[in-house]
C-alpha cells in the first residue's frame, strides 16, 4: 500500500513548501523509493489555466495537458517524474465534482455539507493518486494553517490517517523562525502559534521544518520539541541556501528524510541513500565559471515566477556547460526604446517566452527582428514562433501589416490564425492545443541535429498556429520549417539557416527539462550563446558536441 506525506505550512506564504517537498521526495527517490506527488490549492478557480501569470505565476502544464500550479514544475524537475492533472486539485474543482454529483442524484437526496461531502471529495483526489508502483505519494497543501480557505482540506487530512492506518501517513509542517536585529535572537513563538492552530484542527505533526536565515541551534531545537510534542530529531533546520537545488543535501544533513521514513514503518537501513549524482549536480552549481548574459524579452518580467519554467530551463543548461547564467529581464513594451542602445547587442542569447494578449507584441517582434539581422542566438517558445513568423513575413516575404489574427482581426495577412475547423468555436478554451503532441523534425535540420531524433514530443498551450496558406510564402524567404505535425498540417519548429541559432518551436520544452538532464533546445541555446560570449565564431551545436550531465 502507499504511503502518504502532507506538507502544510503555517506563519506565512513562500516559506518554500513547494520547494519542501520536492526534495524530500527527491531524497525518498535517492533512496529507491518509488514517489509521486500533488498539490492541494485552497482557490476558488478550477485550474489556474485563466490566472493571470503576472500575479500567480506561470501555468504549468503536464503531459496530459492539466493546467496546474507552478509547484508541479518543482515536483517534476526534482524528483524527475512526468505528473498528470490528478497531481493538482482545487477548491473550485472540488465544489464542481461535488455540485455536479448533487444535480446527478448521487448522494441520493441527502444534505450535501463540507463534511462528509467536500472532504471525501479530496480525500477520493489523493487516493487515486495511490497505486502498485508509487510507494510515496507526497501532497503539498497550498496556503497557510490558520487561513479560512483550508479548513476543509485541513480536515480531510486529518481524517485520512485515520483511514488508512496511523503508519501510513506522515505529517511535516514548516514554519518560520524570524531573526530579530534589535535582541540579536531567533525566535520560535510564530513556530508555536502555528503548531497551536494545527493540533487544534486536530493533526499532531510528526516533523517540523524550521525555516531561517541562520542554523537553529541545538538549545532552539530542544525548546521546540518540548513545547510542540515532537521529537528533537524531528525537528529540522531548513536555512536558506544558495541554489534551491541544495536543498534536499541541507534537509538530508538533518536527517528529514529517514525521520519521515521512520514514521512511515520504513527503515532507512533498508533503503541506503545514494547522493552521488545530485552531490555532483551541486558542484556544478557552485564552480559555474564564465557569465553569460540571456535577455529574456516576455509580457510578465515584473514576476519573474510567470517564466519559472523557463528560467530553470536556462540554469540546467548554464549547469551543464559550466557558466553562470546572467538574466537581464526586458520588458517586451520597451523594446523598441532600446534598439538605439547597446541592451540588446550586448547580450549573449536571447528568449521570447509564450504569452497571451496584444501588449507588448510590437516590442516582441522588434527583438526578433534585432536578433535575426545582428547574428544574436534566439530562441522563440510558442509566442516567441508566432512574432518570429510575423517578422519574417513582414521583412523578407514584403508582406506588410502581416501579423497574428489575434493581436490584429484585420491584418490583410494572417500569417498565425486560427486553425479553419476551430475559426467559428464560441468557447476559445475549447480550441486549446495542451498537452504533449509529437512532431516530425525535417532531416538534416538544425533542430533535429540538436534533438538528435527525427521525432519528438513536446508540450503545448495555445491555440494560434502558422497559417498554412502562408507556409510556401514564407519558406520562399529562406525560413525552414523544420518540423510539423505528423500529417504535416501544423508548423512546430521553424529556424533560420546560416544563422548561429534563430530557433522557434510552438511548444513549451522548458516543462521537460531537468537539473541533471538540460532540454536539448536550451541546452544548445546557451552554447551558442557561449561562443558569442567568447567571441568565436558561432557554429552548430549538435546532440554528439555535448557531453552528458551526472
Amino acid at each position: 500500500m502507499s504511503k502518504f506525506v502532507f506538507v502544510t505550512g503555517g506563519v506565512s506564504s513562500s516559506l518554500g513548501k513547494g520547494l519542501t517537498a520536492s526534495s524530500l521526495g527527491r531524497l525518498l527517490k535517492c533512496r529507491g523509493l518509488r514517489v509521486t506527488m500533488c498539490k492541494l490549492d485552497p482557490y476558488i478557480n478550477v485550474d489556474p489555466g485563466t490566472m493571470n501569470p503576472g500575479e500567480h505565476g506561470e501555468v504549468f502544464v503536464t503531459e496530459d495537458g492539466g493546467e496546474t500550479d507552478l509547484d508541479l514544475g518543482h515536483y517534476e524537475r526534482f524528483i524527475d517524474e512526468s505528473l498528470s492533472r490528478n497531481s493538482n486539485t482545487t477548491t473550485g474543482s472540488i465544489y464542481s465534482s461535488v455540485i455536479s454529483k448533487e444535480r446527478r442524484g448521487d448522494y441520493l437526496g441527502k444534505t450535501v455539507q463540507v463534511i462528509p461531502h467536500v472532504t471525501d471529495e479530496i480525500k477520493d483526489r489523493v487516493l487515486r493518486l495511490a497505486a502498485e508502483d508509487v510507494d510515496v505519494v507526497i501532497v503539498e497543501i497550498g496556503g497557510t494553517v490558520g487561513d479560512i480557505e483550508i479548513v476543509p482540506f485541513v480536515e480531510a487530512i486529518r481524517q485520512f490517517r485515520r483511514d488508512v492506518g496511523r503508519q501510513n501517513v506522515c505529517y511535516v509542517h514548516l514554519t518560520l523562525v524570524p531573526y530579530l536585529a534589535p535582541s540579536g535572537e531567533q525566535k520560535t513563538k510564530p513556530t508555536q502559534h502555528s503548531v497551536t492552530e494545527l493540533r487544534s484542527r486536530g493533526i499532531q505533526p510528526d516533523v517540523i521544518v524550521c525555516r531561517s536565515d541562520k542554523d537553529i541551534s541545538g538549545g532552539l531545537k530542544r525548546k521546540i520539541s518540548l513545547l510542540c510534542d515532537v521529537p528533537i530529531e524531528a525537528v529540522v533546520s531548513a536555512v536558506d541556501a544558495s541554489s534551491i537545488y541544495e536543498i534536499p543535501l541541507v534537509l538530508h544533513e538533518e536527517g528529514m528524510d529517514a525521520v519521515v521514513c521512520r514514521t512511515l514503518g520504513i527503515d532507512p537501513a533498508d533503503h541506503p541513500i545514494a547522493l552521488g549524482e545530485w552531490e555532483g549536480l551541486v558542484r556544478r552549481v557552485e564552480t559555474a565559471g564564465r557569465p553569460v548574459r540571456i535577455g529574456v524579452v516576455g509580457k510578465y518580467v515584473n514576476l519573474p515566477d510567470a517564466y519559472l519554467s523557463v528560467v530553470e530551463a536556462l540554469r540546467h543548461a548554464g549547469f551543464h556547460h559550466g557558466v553562470q547564467l546572467v538574466l537581464d529581464w526586458i520588458d517586451a513594451e520597451l523594446v523598441p526604446g532600446l534598439l538605439e542602445t547597446d541592451r540588446l547587442h550586448d547580450l549573449d542569447g536571447i528568449v521570447i517566452p509564450g504569452g497571451f494578449g496584444e501588449r507588448g507584441i510590437e516590442g516582441m517582434v522588434a527583438a526578433a527582428r534585432y536578433t535575426r539581422t545582428h547574428g544574436i542566438p534566439c530562441l522563440g517558445l510558442c509566442l516567441g514562433l508566432q512574432v518570429m513568423v510575423v517578422d519574417v513575413a513582414r521583412e523578407l516575404a514584403g508582406l506588410a501589416g502581416a501579423n497574428s489574427r489575434e493581436f490584429d482581426s484585420r491584418t490583410p495577412h494572417p500569417v498565425i490564425d486560427l486553425m479553419p475547423d476551430q475559426a467559428d468555436v464560441v468557447d476559445k478554451g475549447g480550441t486549446m492545443r495542451l498537452g504533449a503532441y509529437p512532431a516530425m523534425l525535417a532531416e538534416g535540420s538544425q533542430v533535429a541535429e540538436i534533438y538528435g531524433a527525427g521525432a519528438v514530443t513536446e508540450r503545448h498551450r495555445h491555440r494560434y498556429e502558422v497559417n498554412a496558406k502562408y507556409r510556401s510564402r514564407l519558406e520562399q524567404t529562406g525560413l525552414c520549417c523544420s518540423g510539423t505535425s505528423p500529417d504535416g498540417r501544423l508548423v512546430e519548429f521553424i529556424e533560420l539557416p546560416g544563422h548561429p541559432y534563430w530557433i522557434g518551436t510552438q511548444a513549451h520544452p522548458e516543462f521537460k527539462s531537468r537539473p541533471d538532464r538540460p532540454h536539448p533546445l536550451f541546452r544548445s541555446l546557451v552554447a551558442s550563446a557561449l561562443e558569442r560570449a567568447e567571441g568565436r565564431e558561432p557554429r552548430l551545436i549538435g546532440i554528439d558536441d555535448l557531453d552528458p550531465v551526472g
